[in-house]
């Protein structure tokens, strides 16, 4: 599940070489990798058009093309700048190549041919010139098929940002572990399939190589899962509490507190204003009812230490009430979403002081405009990417912060950082945020770390969707939770 940005990826090349690793050998096995998935894929394919950069990627794309032509493939290289120039192992595949090439500006897609894009890798954090995005439009229009190599050409490793244009790939060929960019949008949708091929670094070399990203998974959260034992009852499996909005704003709530009691926990509260308790009480079974009129008697409530975990935000209403709540919530585990959130948007500082001199067992879910409206700064900054953004809000936050979008990102103020990428586009419908606040708030309720919950509620939210399938509502996806005893 670990990631390798792309600097981090130099590091571990740099790493492989100091310790006698073949560079060399290691280039030879990227560039046959991606002549096999074409000899794979496109077994009756007339012929590779394969592009070649000034770089180490080149170097691949010159291994592929003189492999396929050994296979009996029509082969057409062309080449970007002068190859007389290239250096290192780059150079070597190049003088390995038994293909005269030409110049890219000679090139001219056609929709028979087999693509492979060996321009630019991962590292790319420069515009393309004005003459490639004209030639990647032109590939892009003649819907040709396109291997990528290591990362389709004008998409950033790092961001997942497109760097003026960039191809659109049917397969996309990279080495060792994917980078941020392959999951990140719209980076995900340019490369296609992604395959991951072992070239032959040591785990140890790509680990001490490696920082904090990874793919959201099992193996980021399923130790710290809850396990249910002979002994378990509901108390020990936690109590959440829910915090309703009044009589016409309920709704997102009793999503919230479903989810929690589908997900796990023992005991599910929604504590509500006094003029909403009947309209709740309507509406729920297993879910029980407190009604809170406002601070003293929340505190009152929270006098009983069997409450263990508590979601705020869902349809509760923004102003001075979230915020009086949110601090008397402080010192508890939380989850703060939606009109929670919105509440500090005129002084988010005042929020950040509430949860900075404890260990992070807060959980923000902001959208994009939330998120906007927390952190306008960090929003604002186009040079960094959804990760980065993430992790400085998270530690400006002291909690765990989860961006929430097609791309979700969780970040943690010690720095680790999960890229989720199951979630079906299914799943942007409205109340899925509600569900979601309450799938971390239940695994919250129940012991988990807030980071793990809130990675586990990111991808069993997803997991949730792809077993309800196109065309769910909020309401299917507490009942098509996967059980949690069964992850590993």
């Amino acid at each position: 599940m670990l990631l390798l940005t792309p600097e981090e990826m130099g590091r571990a090349d740099r790493l492989a070489a100091e310790s006698g690793i073949d560079s060399y050998g290691l280039m030879i096995k990227a560039g046959h990798a991606v002549s096999a998935a074409f000899l794979r894929l496109y077994p009756a394919a007339s012929r590779a058009d394969v592009l070649c950069g000034p770089g180490n990627n080149g170097g691949d794309g010159y291994i592929a093309a003189e492999s396929l032509r050994r296979a009996g493939v029509e082969v057409a290289l062309y080449h970007l700048g002068d190859p007389e120039k290239l250096k290192g192992d780059a150079r070597r595949a190049w003088q390995a190549c038994g293909i005269d090439g030409k110049p890219i500006e000679d090139y001219r897609a056609a929709a028979d041919a087999v693509i492979i894009d060996a321009l630019f890798g991962a590292g790319l954090q420069r515009p393309l010139s004005d003459a490639l995005c004209t030639l990647i439009g032109q590939v892009n229009e003649a819907a040709a098929p396109v291997i990528a190599v290591d990362l389709p050409s004008g998409i950033s490793g790092l961001t997942g940002k497109v760097q003026g244009a960039a191809f659109t790939a049917a397969h996309t060929v990279t080495f060792l572990r994917a980078k941020p960019g392959h999951y990140l949008l719209p980076g995900r949708e340019h490369c296609g399939r992604l395959e991951v091929f072992d070239i032959g670094i040591p785990q140890r070399i790509l680990e001490e190589a490696g920082g904090c990203h990874h793919l959201n998974g099992p193996d980021l959260f399923a130790p710290a899962l809850p396990a249910l034992t002979a002994s378990s009852h509901k108390f020990r499996r936690g109590h959440l509490g829910v915090f309703s909005g009044g009589p016409s704003a309920s709704g997102a709530a009793r999503l919230s507190a479903t989810a929690g009691l589908r997900i796990g926990a023992g005991l599910v509260t929604l504590a509500v204003p006094p003029n909403a308790a009947m309209v709740v009480a309507n509406q729920v079974t297993a879910v029980m009812l407190k009604a809170i009129p406002d601070v003293a008697a929340l505190e009152e409530w929270l006098e009983d230490k069997r409450l263990s975990a508590f979601v705020l935000g869902p349809g509760f209403g923004v102003g001075e009430k979230a915020r009086a709540f949110v601090s008397a919530l402080a010192s508890r585990p939380l989850v703060l979403d939606a009109d929670g959130i919105s509440s500090f948007a005129d002084d988010p500082d005042a929020l950040f002081a509430l949860f900075s001199d404890a260990d992070p067992h807060c959980v923000l879910t902001p959208h994009e405009g939330e998120f906007a409206r927390l952190f306008p700064d960090i929003a604002a900054d186009e040079d960094i990417g959804k990760p980065e953004r993430a992790r400085r809000a998270a530690e400006r936050a002291n909690a765990i912060v989860l961006y929430k979008g097609a791309d979700t990102v969780i970040a943690a103020p010690d720095g680790r950082i999960a890229i989720n990428a199951d979630a079906p586009p299914w799943l942007a419908t409205a109340g899925s945020g509600d569900v979601l606040a309450g799938i971390i708030g239940g695994l919250l309720a129940q012991g988990m770390p807030a980071f793990e919950a809130a990675c586990a509620g990111a991808w069993l939210h997803g997991e949730a969707a792809k077993r309800a399938g196109e065309g769910l509502t909020a309401e299917d996806l507490p009942n098509h939770l996967p059980p949690i005893s069964g992850i590993s």
